[in-house]
Formats: C-alpha cells, structure tokens, sequence
C-alpha cells in the first residue's frame, strides 16, 4: 500500500476495488469489434470486423454539466452516467453515423467504490441502448479539486458511416417536412437555469410536485436523456433522411438551422407534439416567455429528422414501431431563421 498517497488523500486500494466492481458492466456492452479487456492502457476496437468499403469515422466528446448539481442533492447517481453517453452518441447519429466505441471519464474528490460504480453502471447502460462497447475510461482521484461528495463525468465516442451514407445536410430541400422524435424530459441542457428556477422559487428537489403528477422534482429533472441510436438508424437504412438535428443547448433555433443550406429556414407548428409539463412548470415558475422557451430547451423534441414529404409517414411508422412518439412538426421553407407558429 502506498501509504504516502494515501496521506495526500488517494486511496489507491479503493481504485483497484472499482475496476473490480465494474468489470461486469463493462464486458455487458460488448459487441460486433470489441477487442481486449479492461485494465489495458488503451481501448481496442477491430473495425474491419464491420467490412465496410469506405468507412467515414465520426466522434463527439461532451458531459453532463450542472445536472450533475441534481444528482447531487438528491444523491442518486445511476442515471448521469446515462446522460454522458446520450450526449455523445446522438451527436454522431446525426451524421448517420453507428456509434461503436465510448470511453469515460469520472474525476472526483474522493473515490467511493459503490458511487463510482453506479456511475459506470449508468455509461454501461447508455451503451447499451446505443449499442456500443465500452472500451475503457478512467476515474481520476483529486483531493482539494472537488467538494466533497461531488465529480464530474465526460465521455468520448466514435462511430461509423459509409461515406456514401453520411447525412450532412447537402441534400436538405425546400419543401422538406421535420419529423419530432420526443424527448424523455429536459435531457442534459439548460440545468444552470433550472436551478436558478429552482431556487428562486425556494422548492426543493426532494419535493413533490403536483403538476408533474406527484412525483419528486429531483427524479424528474434525473431523467436521463433519451438515446435514440437503434430506432433512428432503422429510419436511416429504410429512409431517404436529408438532415438529422439533435435537439440540445440551444434549443430549436440553434440547433435545427445547422442542416440547412443558405436561404433555407424552417417553420415549425407547435401543437403538433406534446410539450412535456416540466417545461410549462419552468416556464411558469421562470417567468421565462414563451418563444424564448424554444431556444434555450428541448420542449418535448429530442431529435428532429428531415425527409422529404412523400418519406415522412414511413419514417414516423418505423419510429412508433420502436416504441417512440414521432410527428411531423414542421418544414423546411425558403424564408432564412426559425418561425414558430
């Protein structure tokens, strides 16, 4: 035992006890090129186990920000590690793109085994659902960086498209119809202002609220993010998809408008989904107005697909299928910037 380190506030024991505790999660997200194990210095994958001809790789890295403030507080940590994953995996969907590899990183003040490894079981189910491997991470001790209880948690994926299957908004047109994938709750964005609502508002998490039918603020603002690699990529091999958006910070006005060629805007028609009723209950609570509501969160749409017209009721018929709620909630127009109507 390195008793020195141990004396600056590194538990080296308590790091081994984690990979022991995780190993199980992490051999179940195993798939189609994982290669190794874990413990190795670097994560492995075979990609010419895919036999693809002209693989395109896509990454994205992100974390979770300030919902981790939530998790916090109400002292559940299964479900961020959900988030990190969804983060990173809807992004590179966007560009058609199968996820296949993701790697963590959990940094926290002092290493509890059993809170890392409801971390790791939450990364281990993100992939889970998106169907790819869990090839390593790496969970950094840092007394005197983080107040106690508390870390952070970021992660990196790859996927992979042929290249003549690559979705980059080139083929995006006017007259094409948007068609809304709904989202689980507030996803992974925003969280600075939902708890400056919070606290103005002097609740607690750990209170019930009424308009969310009874159930504890704090479990419903955890929702993970929704992943929707599975259901969409069946939409992108049976669809002629034009654009993917992944509804994040920002809203629909920064995030649709990136598929877009120039002189193209979209016209969405809200009614056309449901507005989840946390978003009415910040919005209330907030005094926030309503347009501005759609470009700071999701609003009940988590990813948005753009397809032509003739496309649209196959794709929305594949995604209920899959168990998804999906609508057509707008178009794509000639009139440049986002008009919600």
């Amino acid at each position: 035992m390195a008793k020195s380190y141990e004396e600056a506030g590194v538990k080296l024991e308590a790091g081994y006890e984690v990979v022991r505790r995780i190993k199980s999660h992490v051999a179940s997200t195993a798939r189609t090129g994982s290669m190794g194990n874990i413990g190795s210095f670097g994560g492995m994958f075979d990609l010419a186990a895919l036999g693809l001809k002209e693989p395109v790789l896509v990454s994205g890295t992100d974390g979770v920000g300030t919902k981790l403030k939530i998790a916090f507080a109400m002292d559940r940590h299964d479900t961020v590690g959900i988030d990190a994953v969804a983060m990173c995996v809807n992004d590179v969907l966007a560009q058609g793109a199968e996820p296949l590899f993701f790697l963590d990183y959990v940094a926290l003040g002092e290493n509890v085994p059993a809170k890392v490894e409801a971390i790791v079981a939450g990364v281990a189910e993100g992939c889970r659902q998106a169907g790819c491997a869990l090839v390593g991470g790496e969970t950094a001790e840092m007394p005197g960086m983080y107040a106690g209880g508390e870390y952070d948690i970021a992660g990196f994926t790859t996927g992979v498209v042929e290249k003549s299957r690559l979705i980059d908004g080139t083929k995006v047109a006017v007259g094409d119809v948007l068609v809304g994938v709904a989202s689980s709750g507030v996803h992974s964005n925003g969280f600075s202002l939902v708890r400056k609502i919070v606290a103005d508002a002097g609740l607690a998490y750990t209170d019930p609220v009424p308009e969310l039918g009874g159930r504890r603020l704090g479990d419903v603002l955890l929702t993970p993010t929704k992943i929707y690699v599975k259901q969409m990529l069946g939409v992108i091999r049976a669809c002629d998809v034009h654009g993917i958006c992944h509804i994040t910070g920002g809203g629909f006005d920064e995030n649709i408008p990136r598929v877009l060629r120039e002189g193209q805007g979209i016209e969405i028609r809200e009614g056309s989904w449901e507005i989840l009723p946390v978003f009415r209950l910040l919005e209330r609570l907030g005094g926030i107005p309503h347009r501005e509501m759609f470009n700071i969160f999701n609003m009940g749409i988590g990813m948005v697909a753009v397809l032509p017209p003739a496309e649209a009721e196959k794709a929305i018929a594949l995604l209920e299928a899959a168990g998804e709620k999906a609508s057509i909630i707008g178009r794509v127009t000639d009139d440049p910037g986002v008009r919600i109507i």
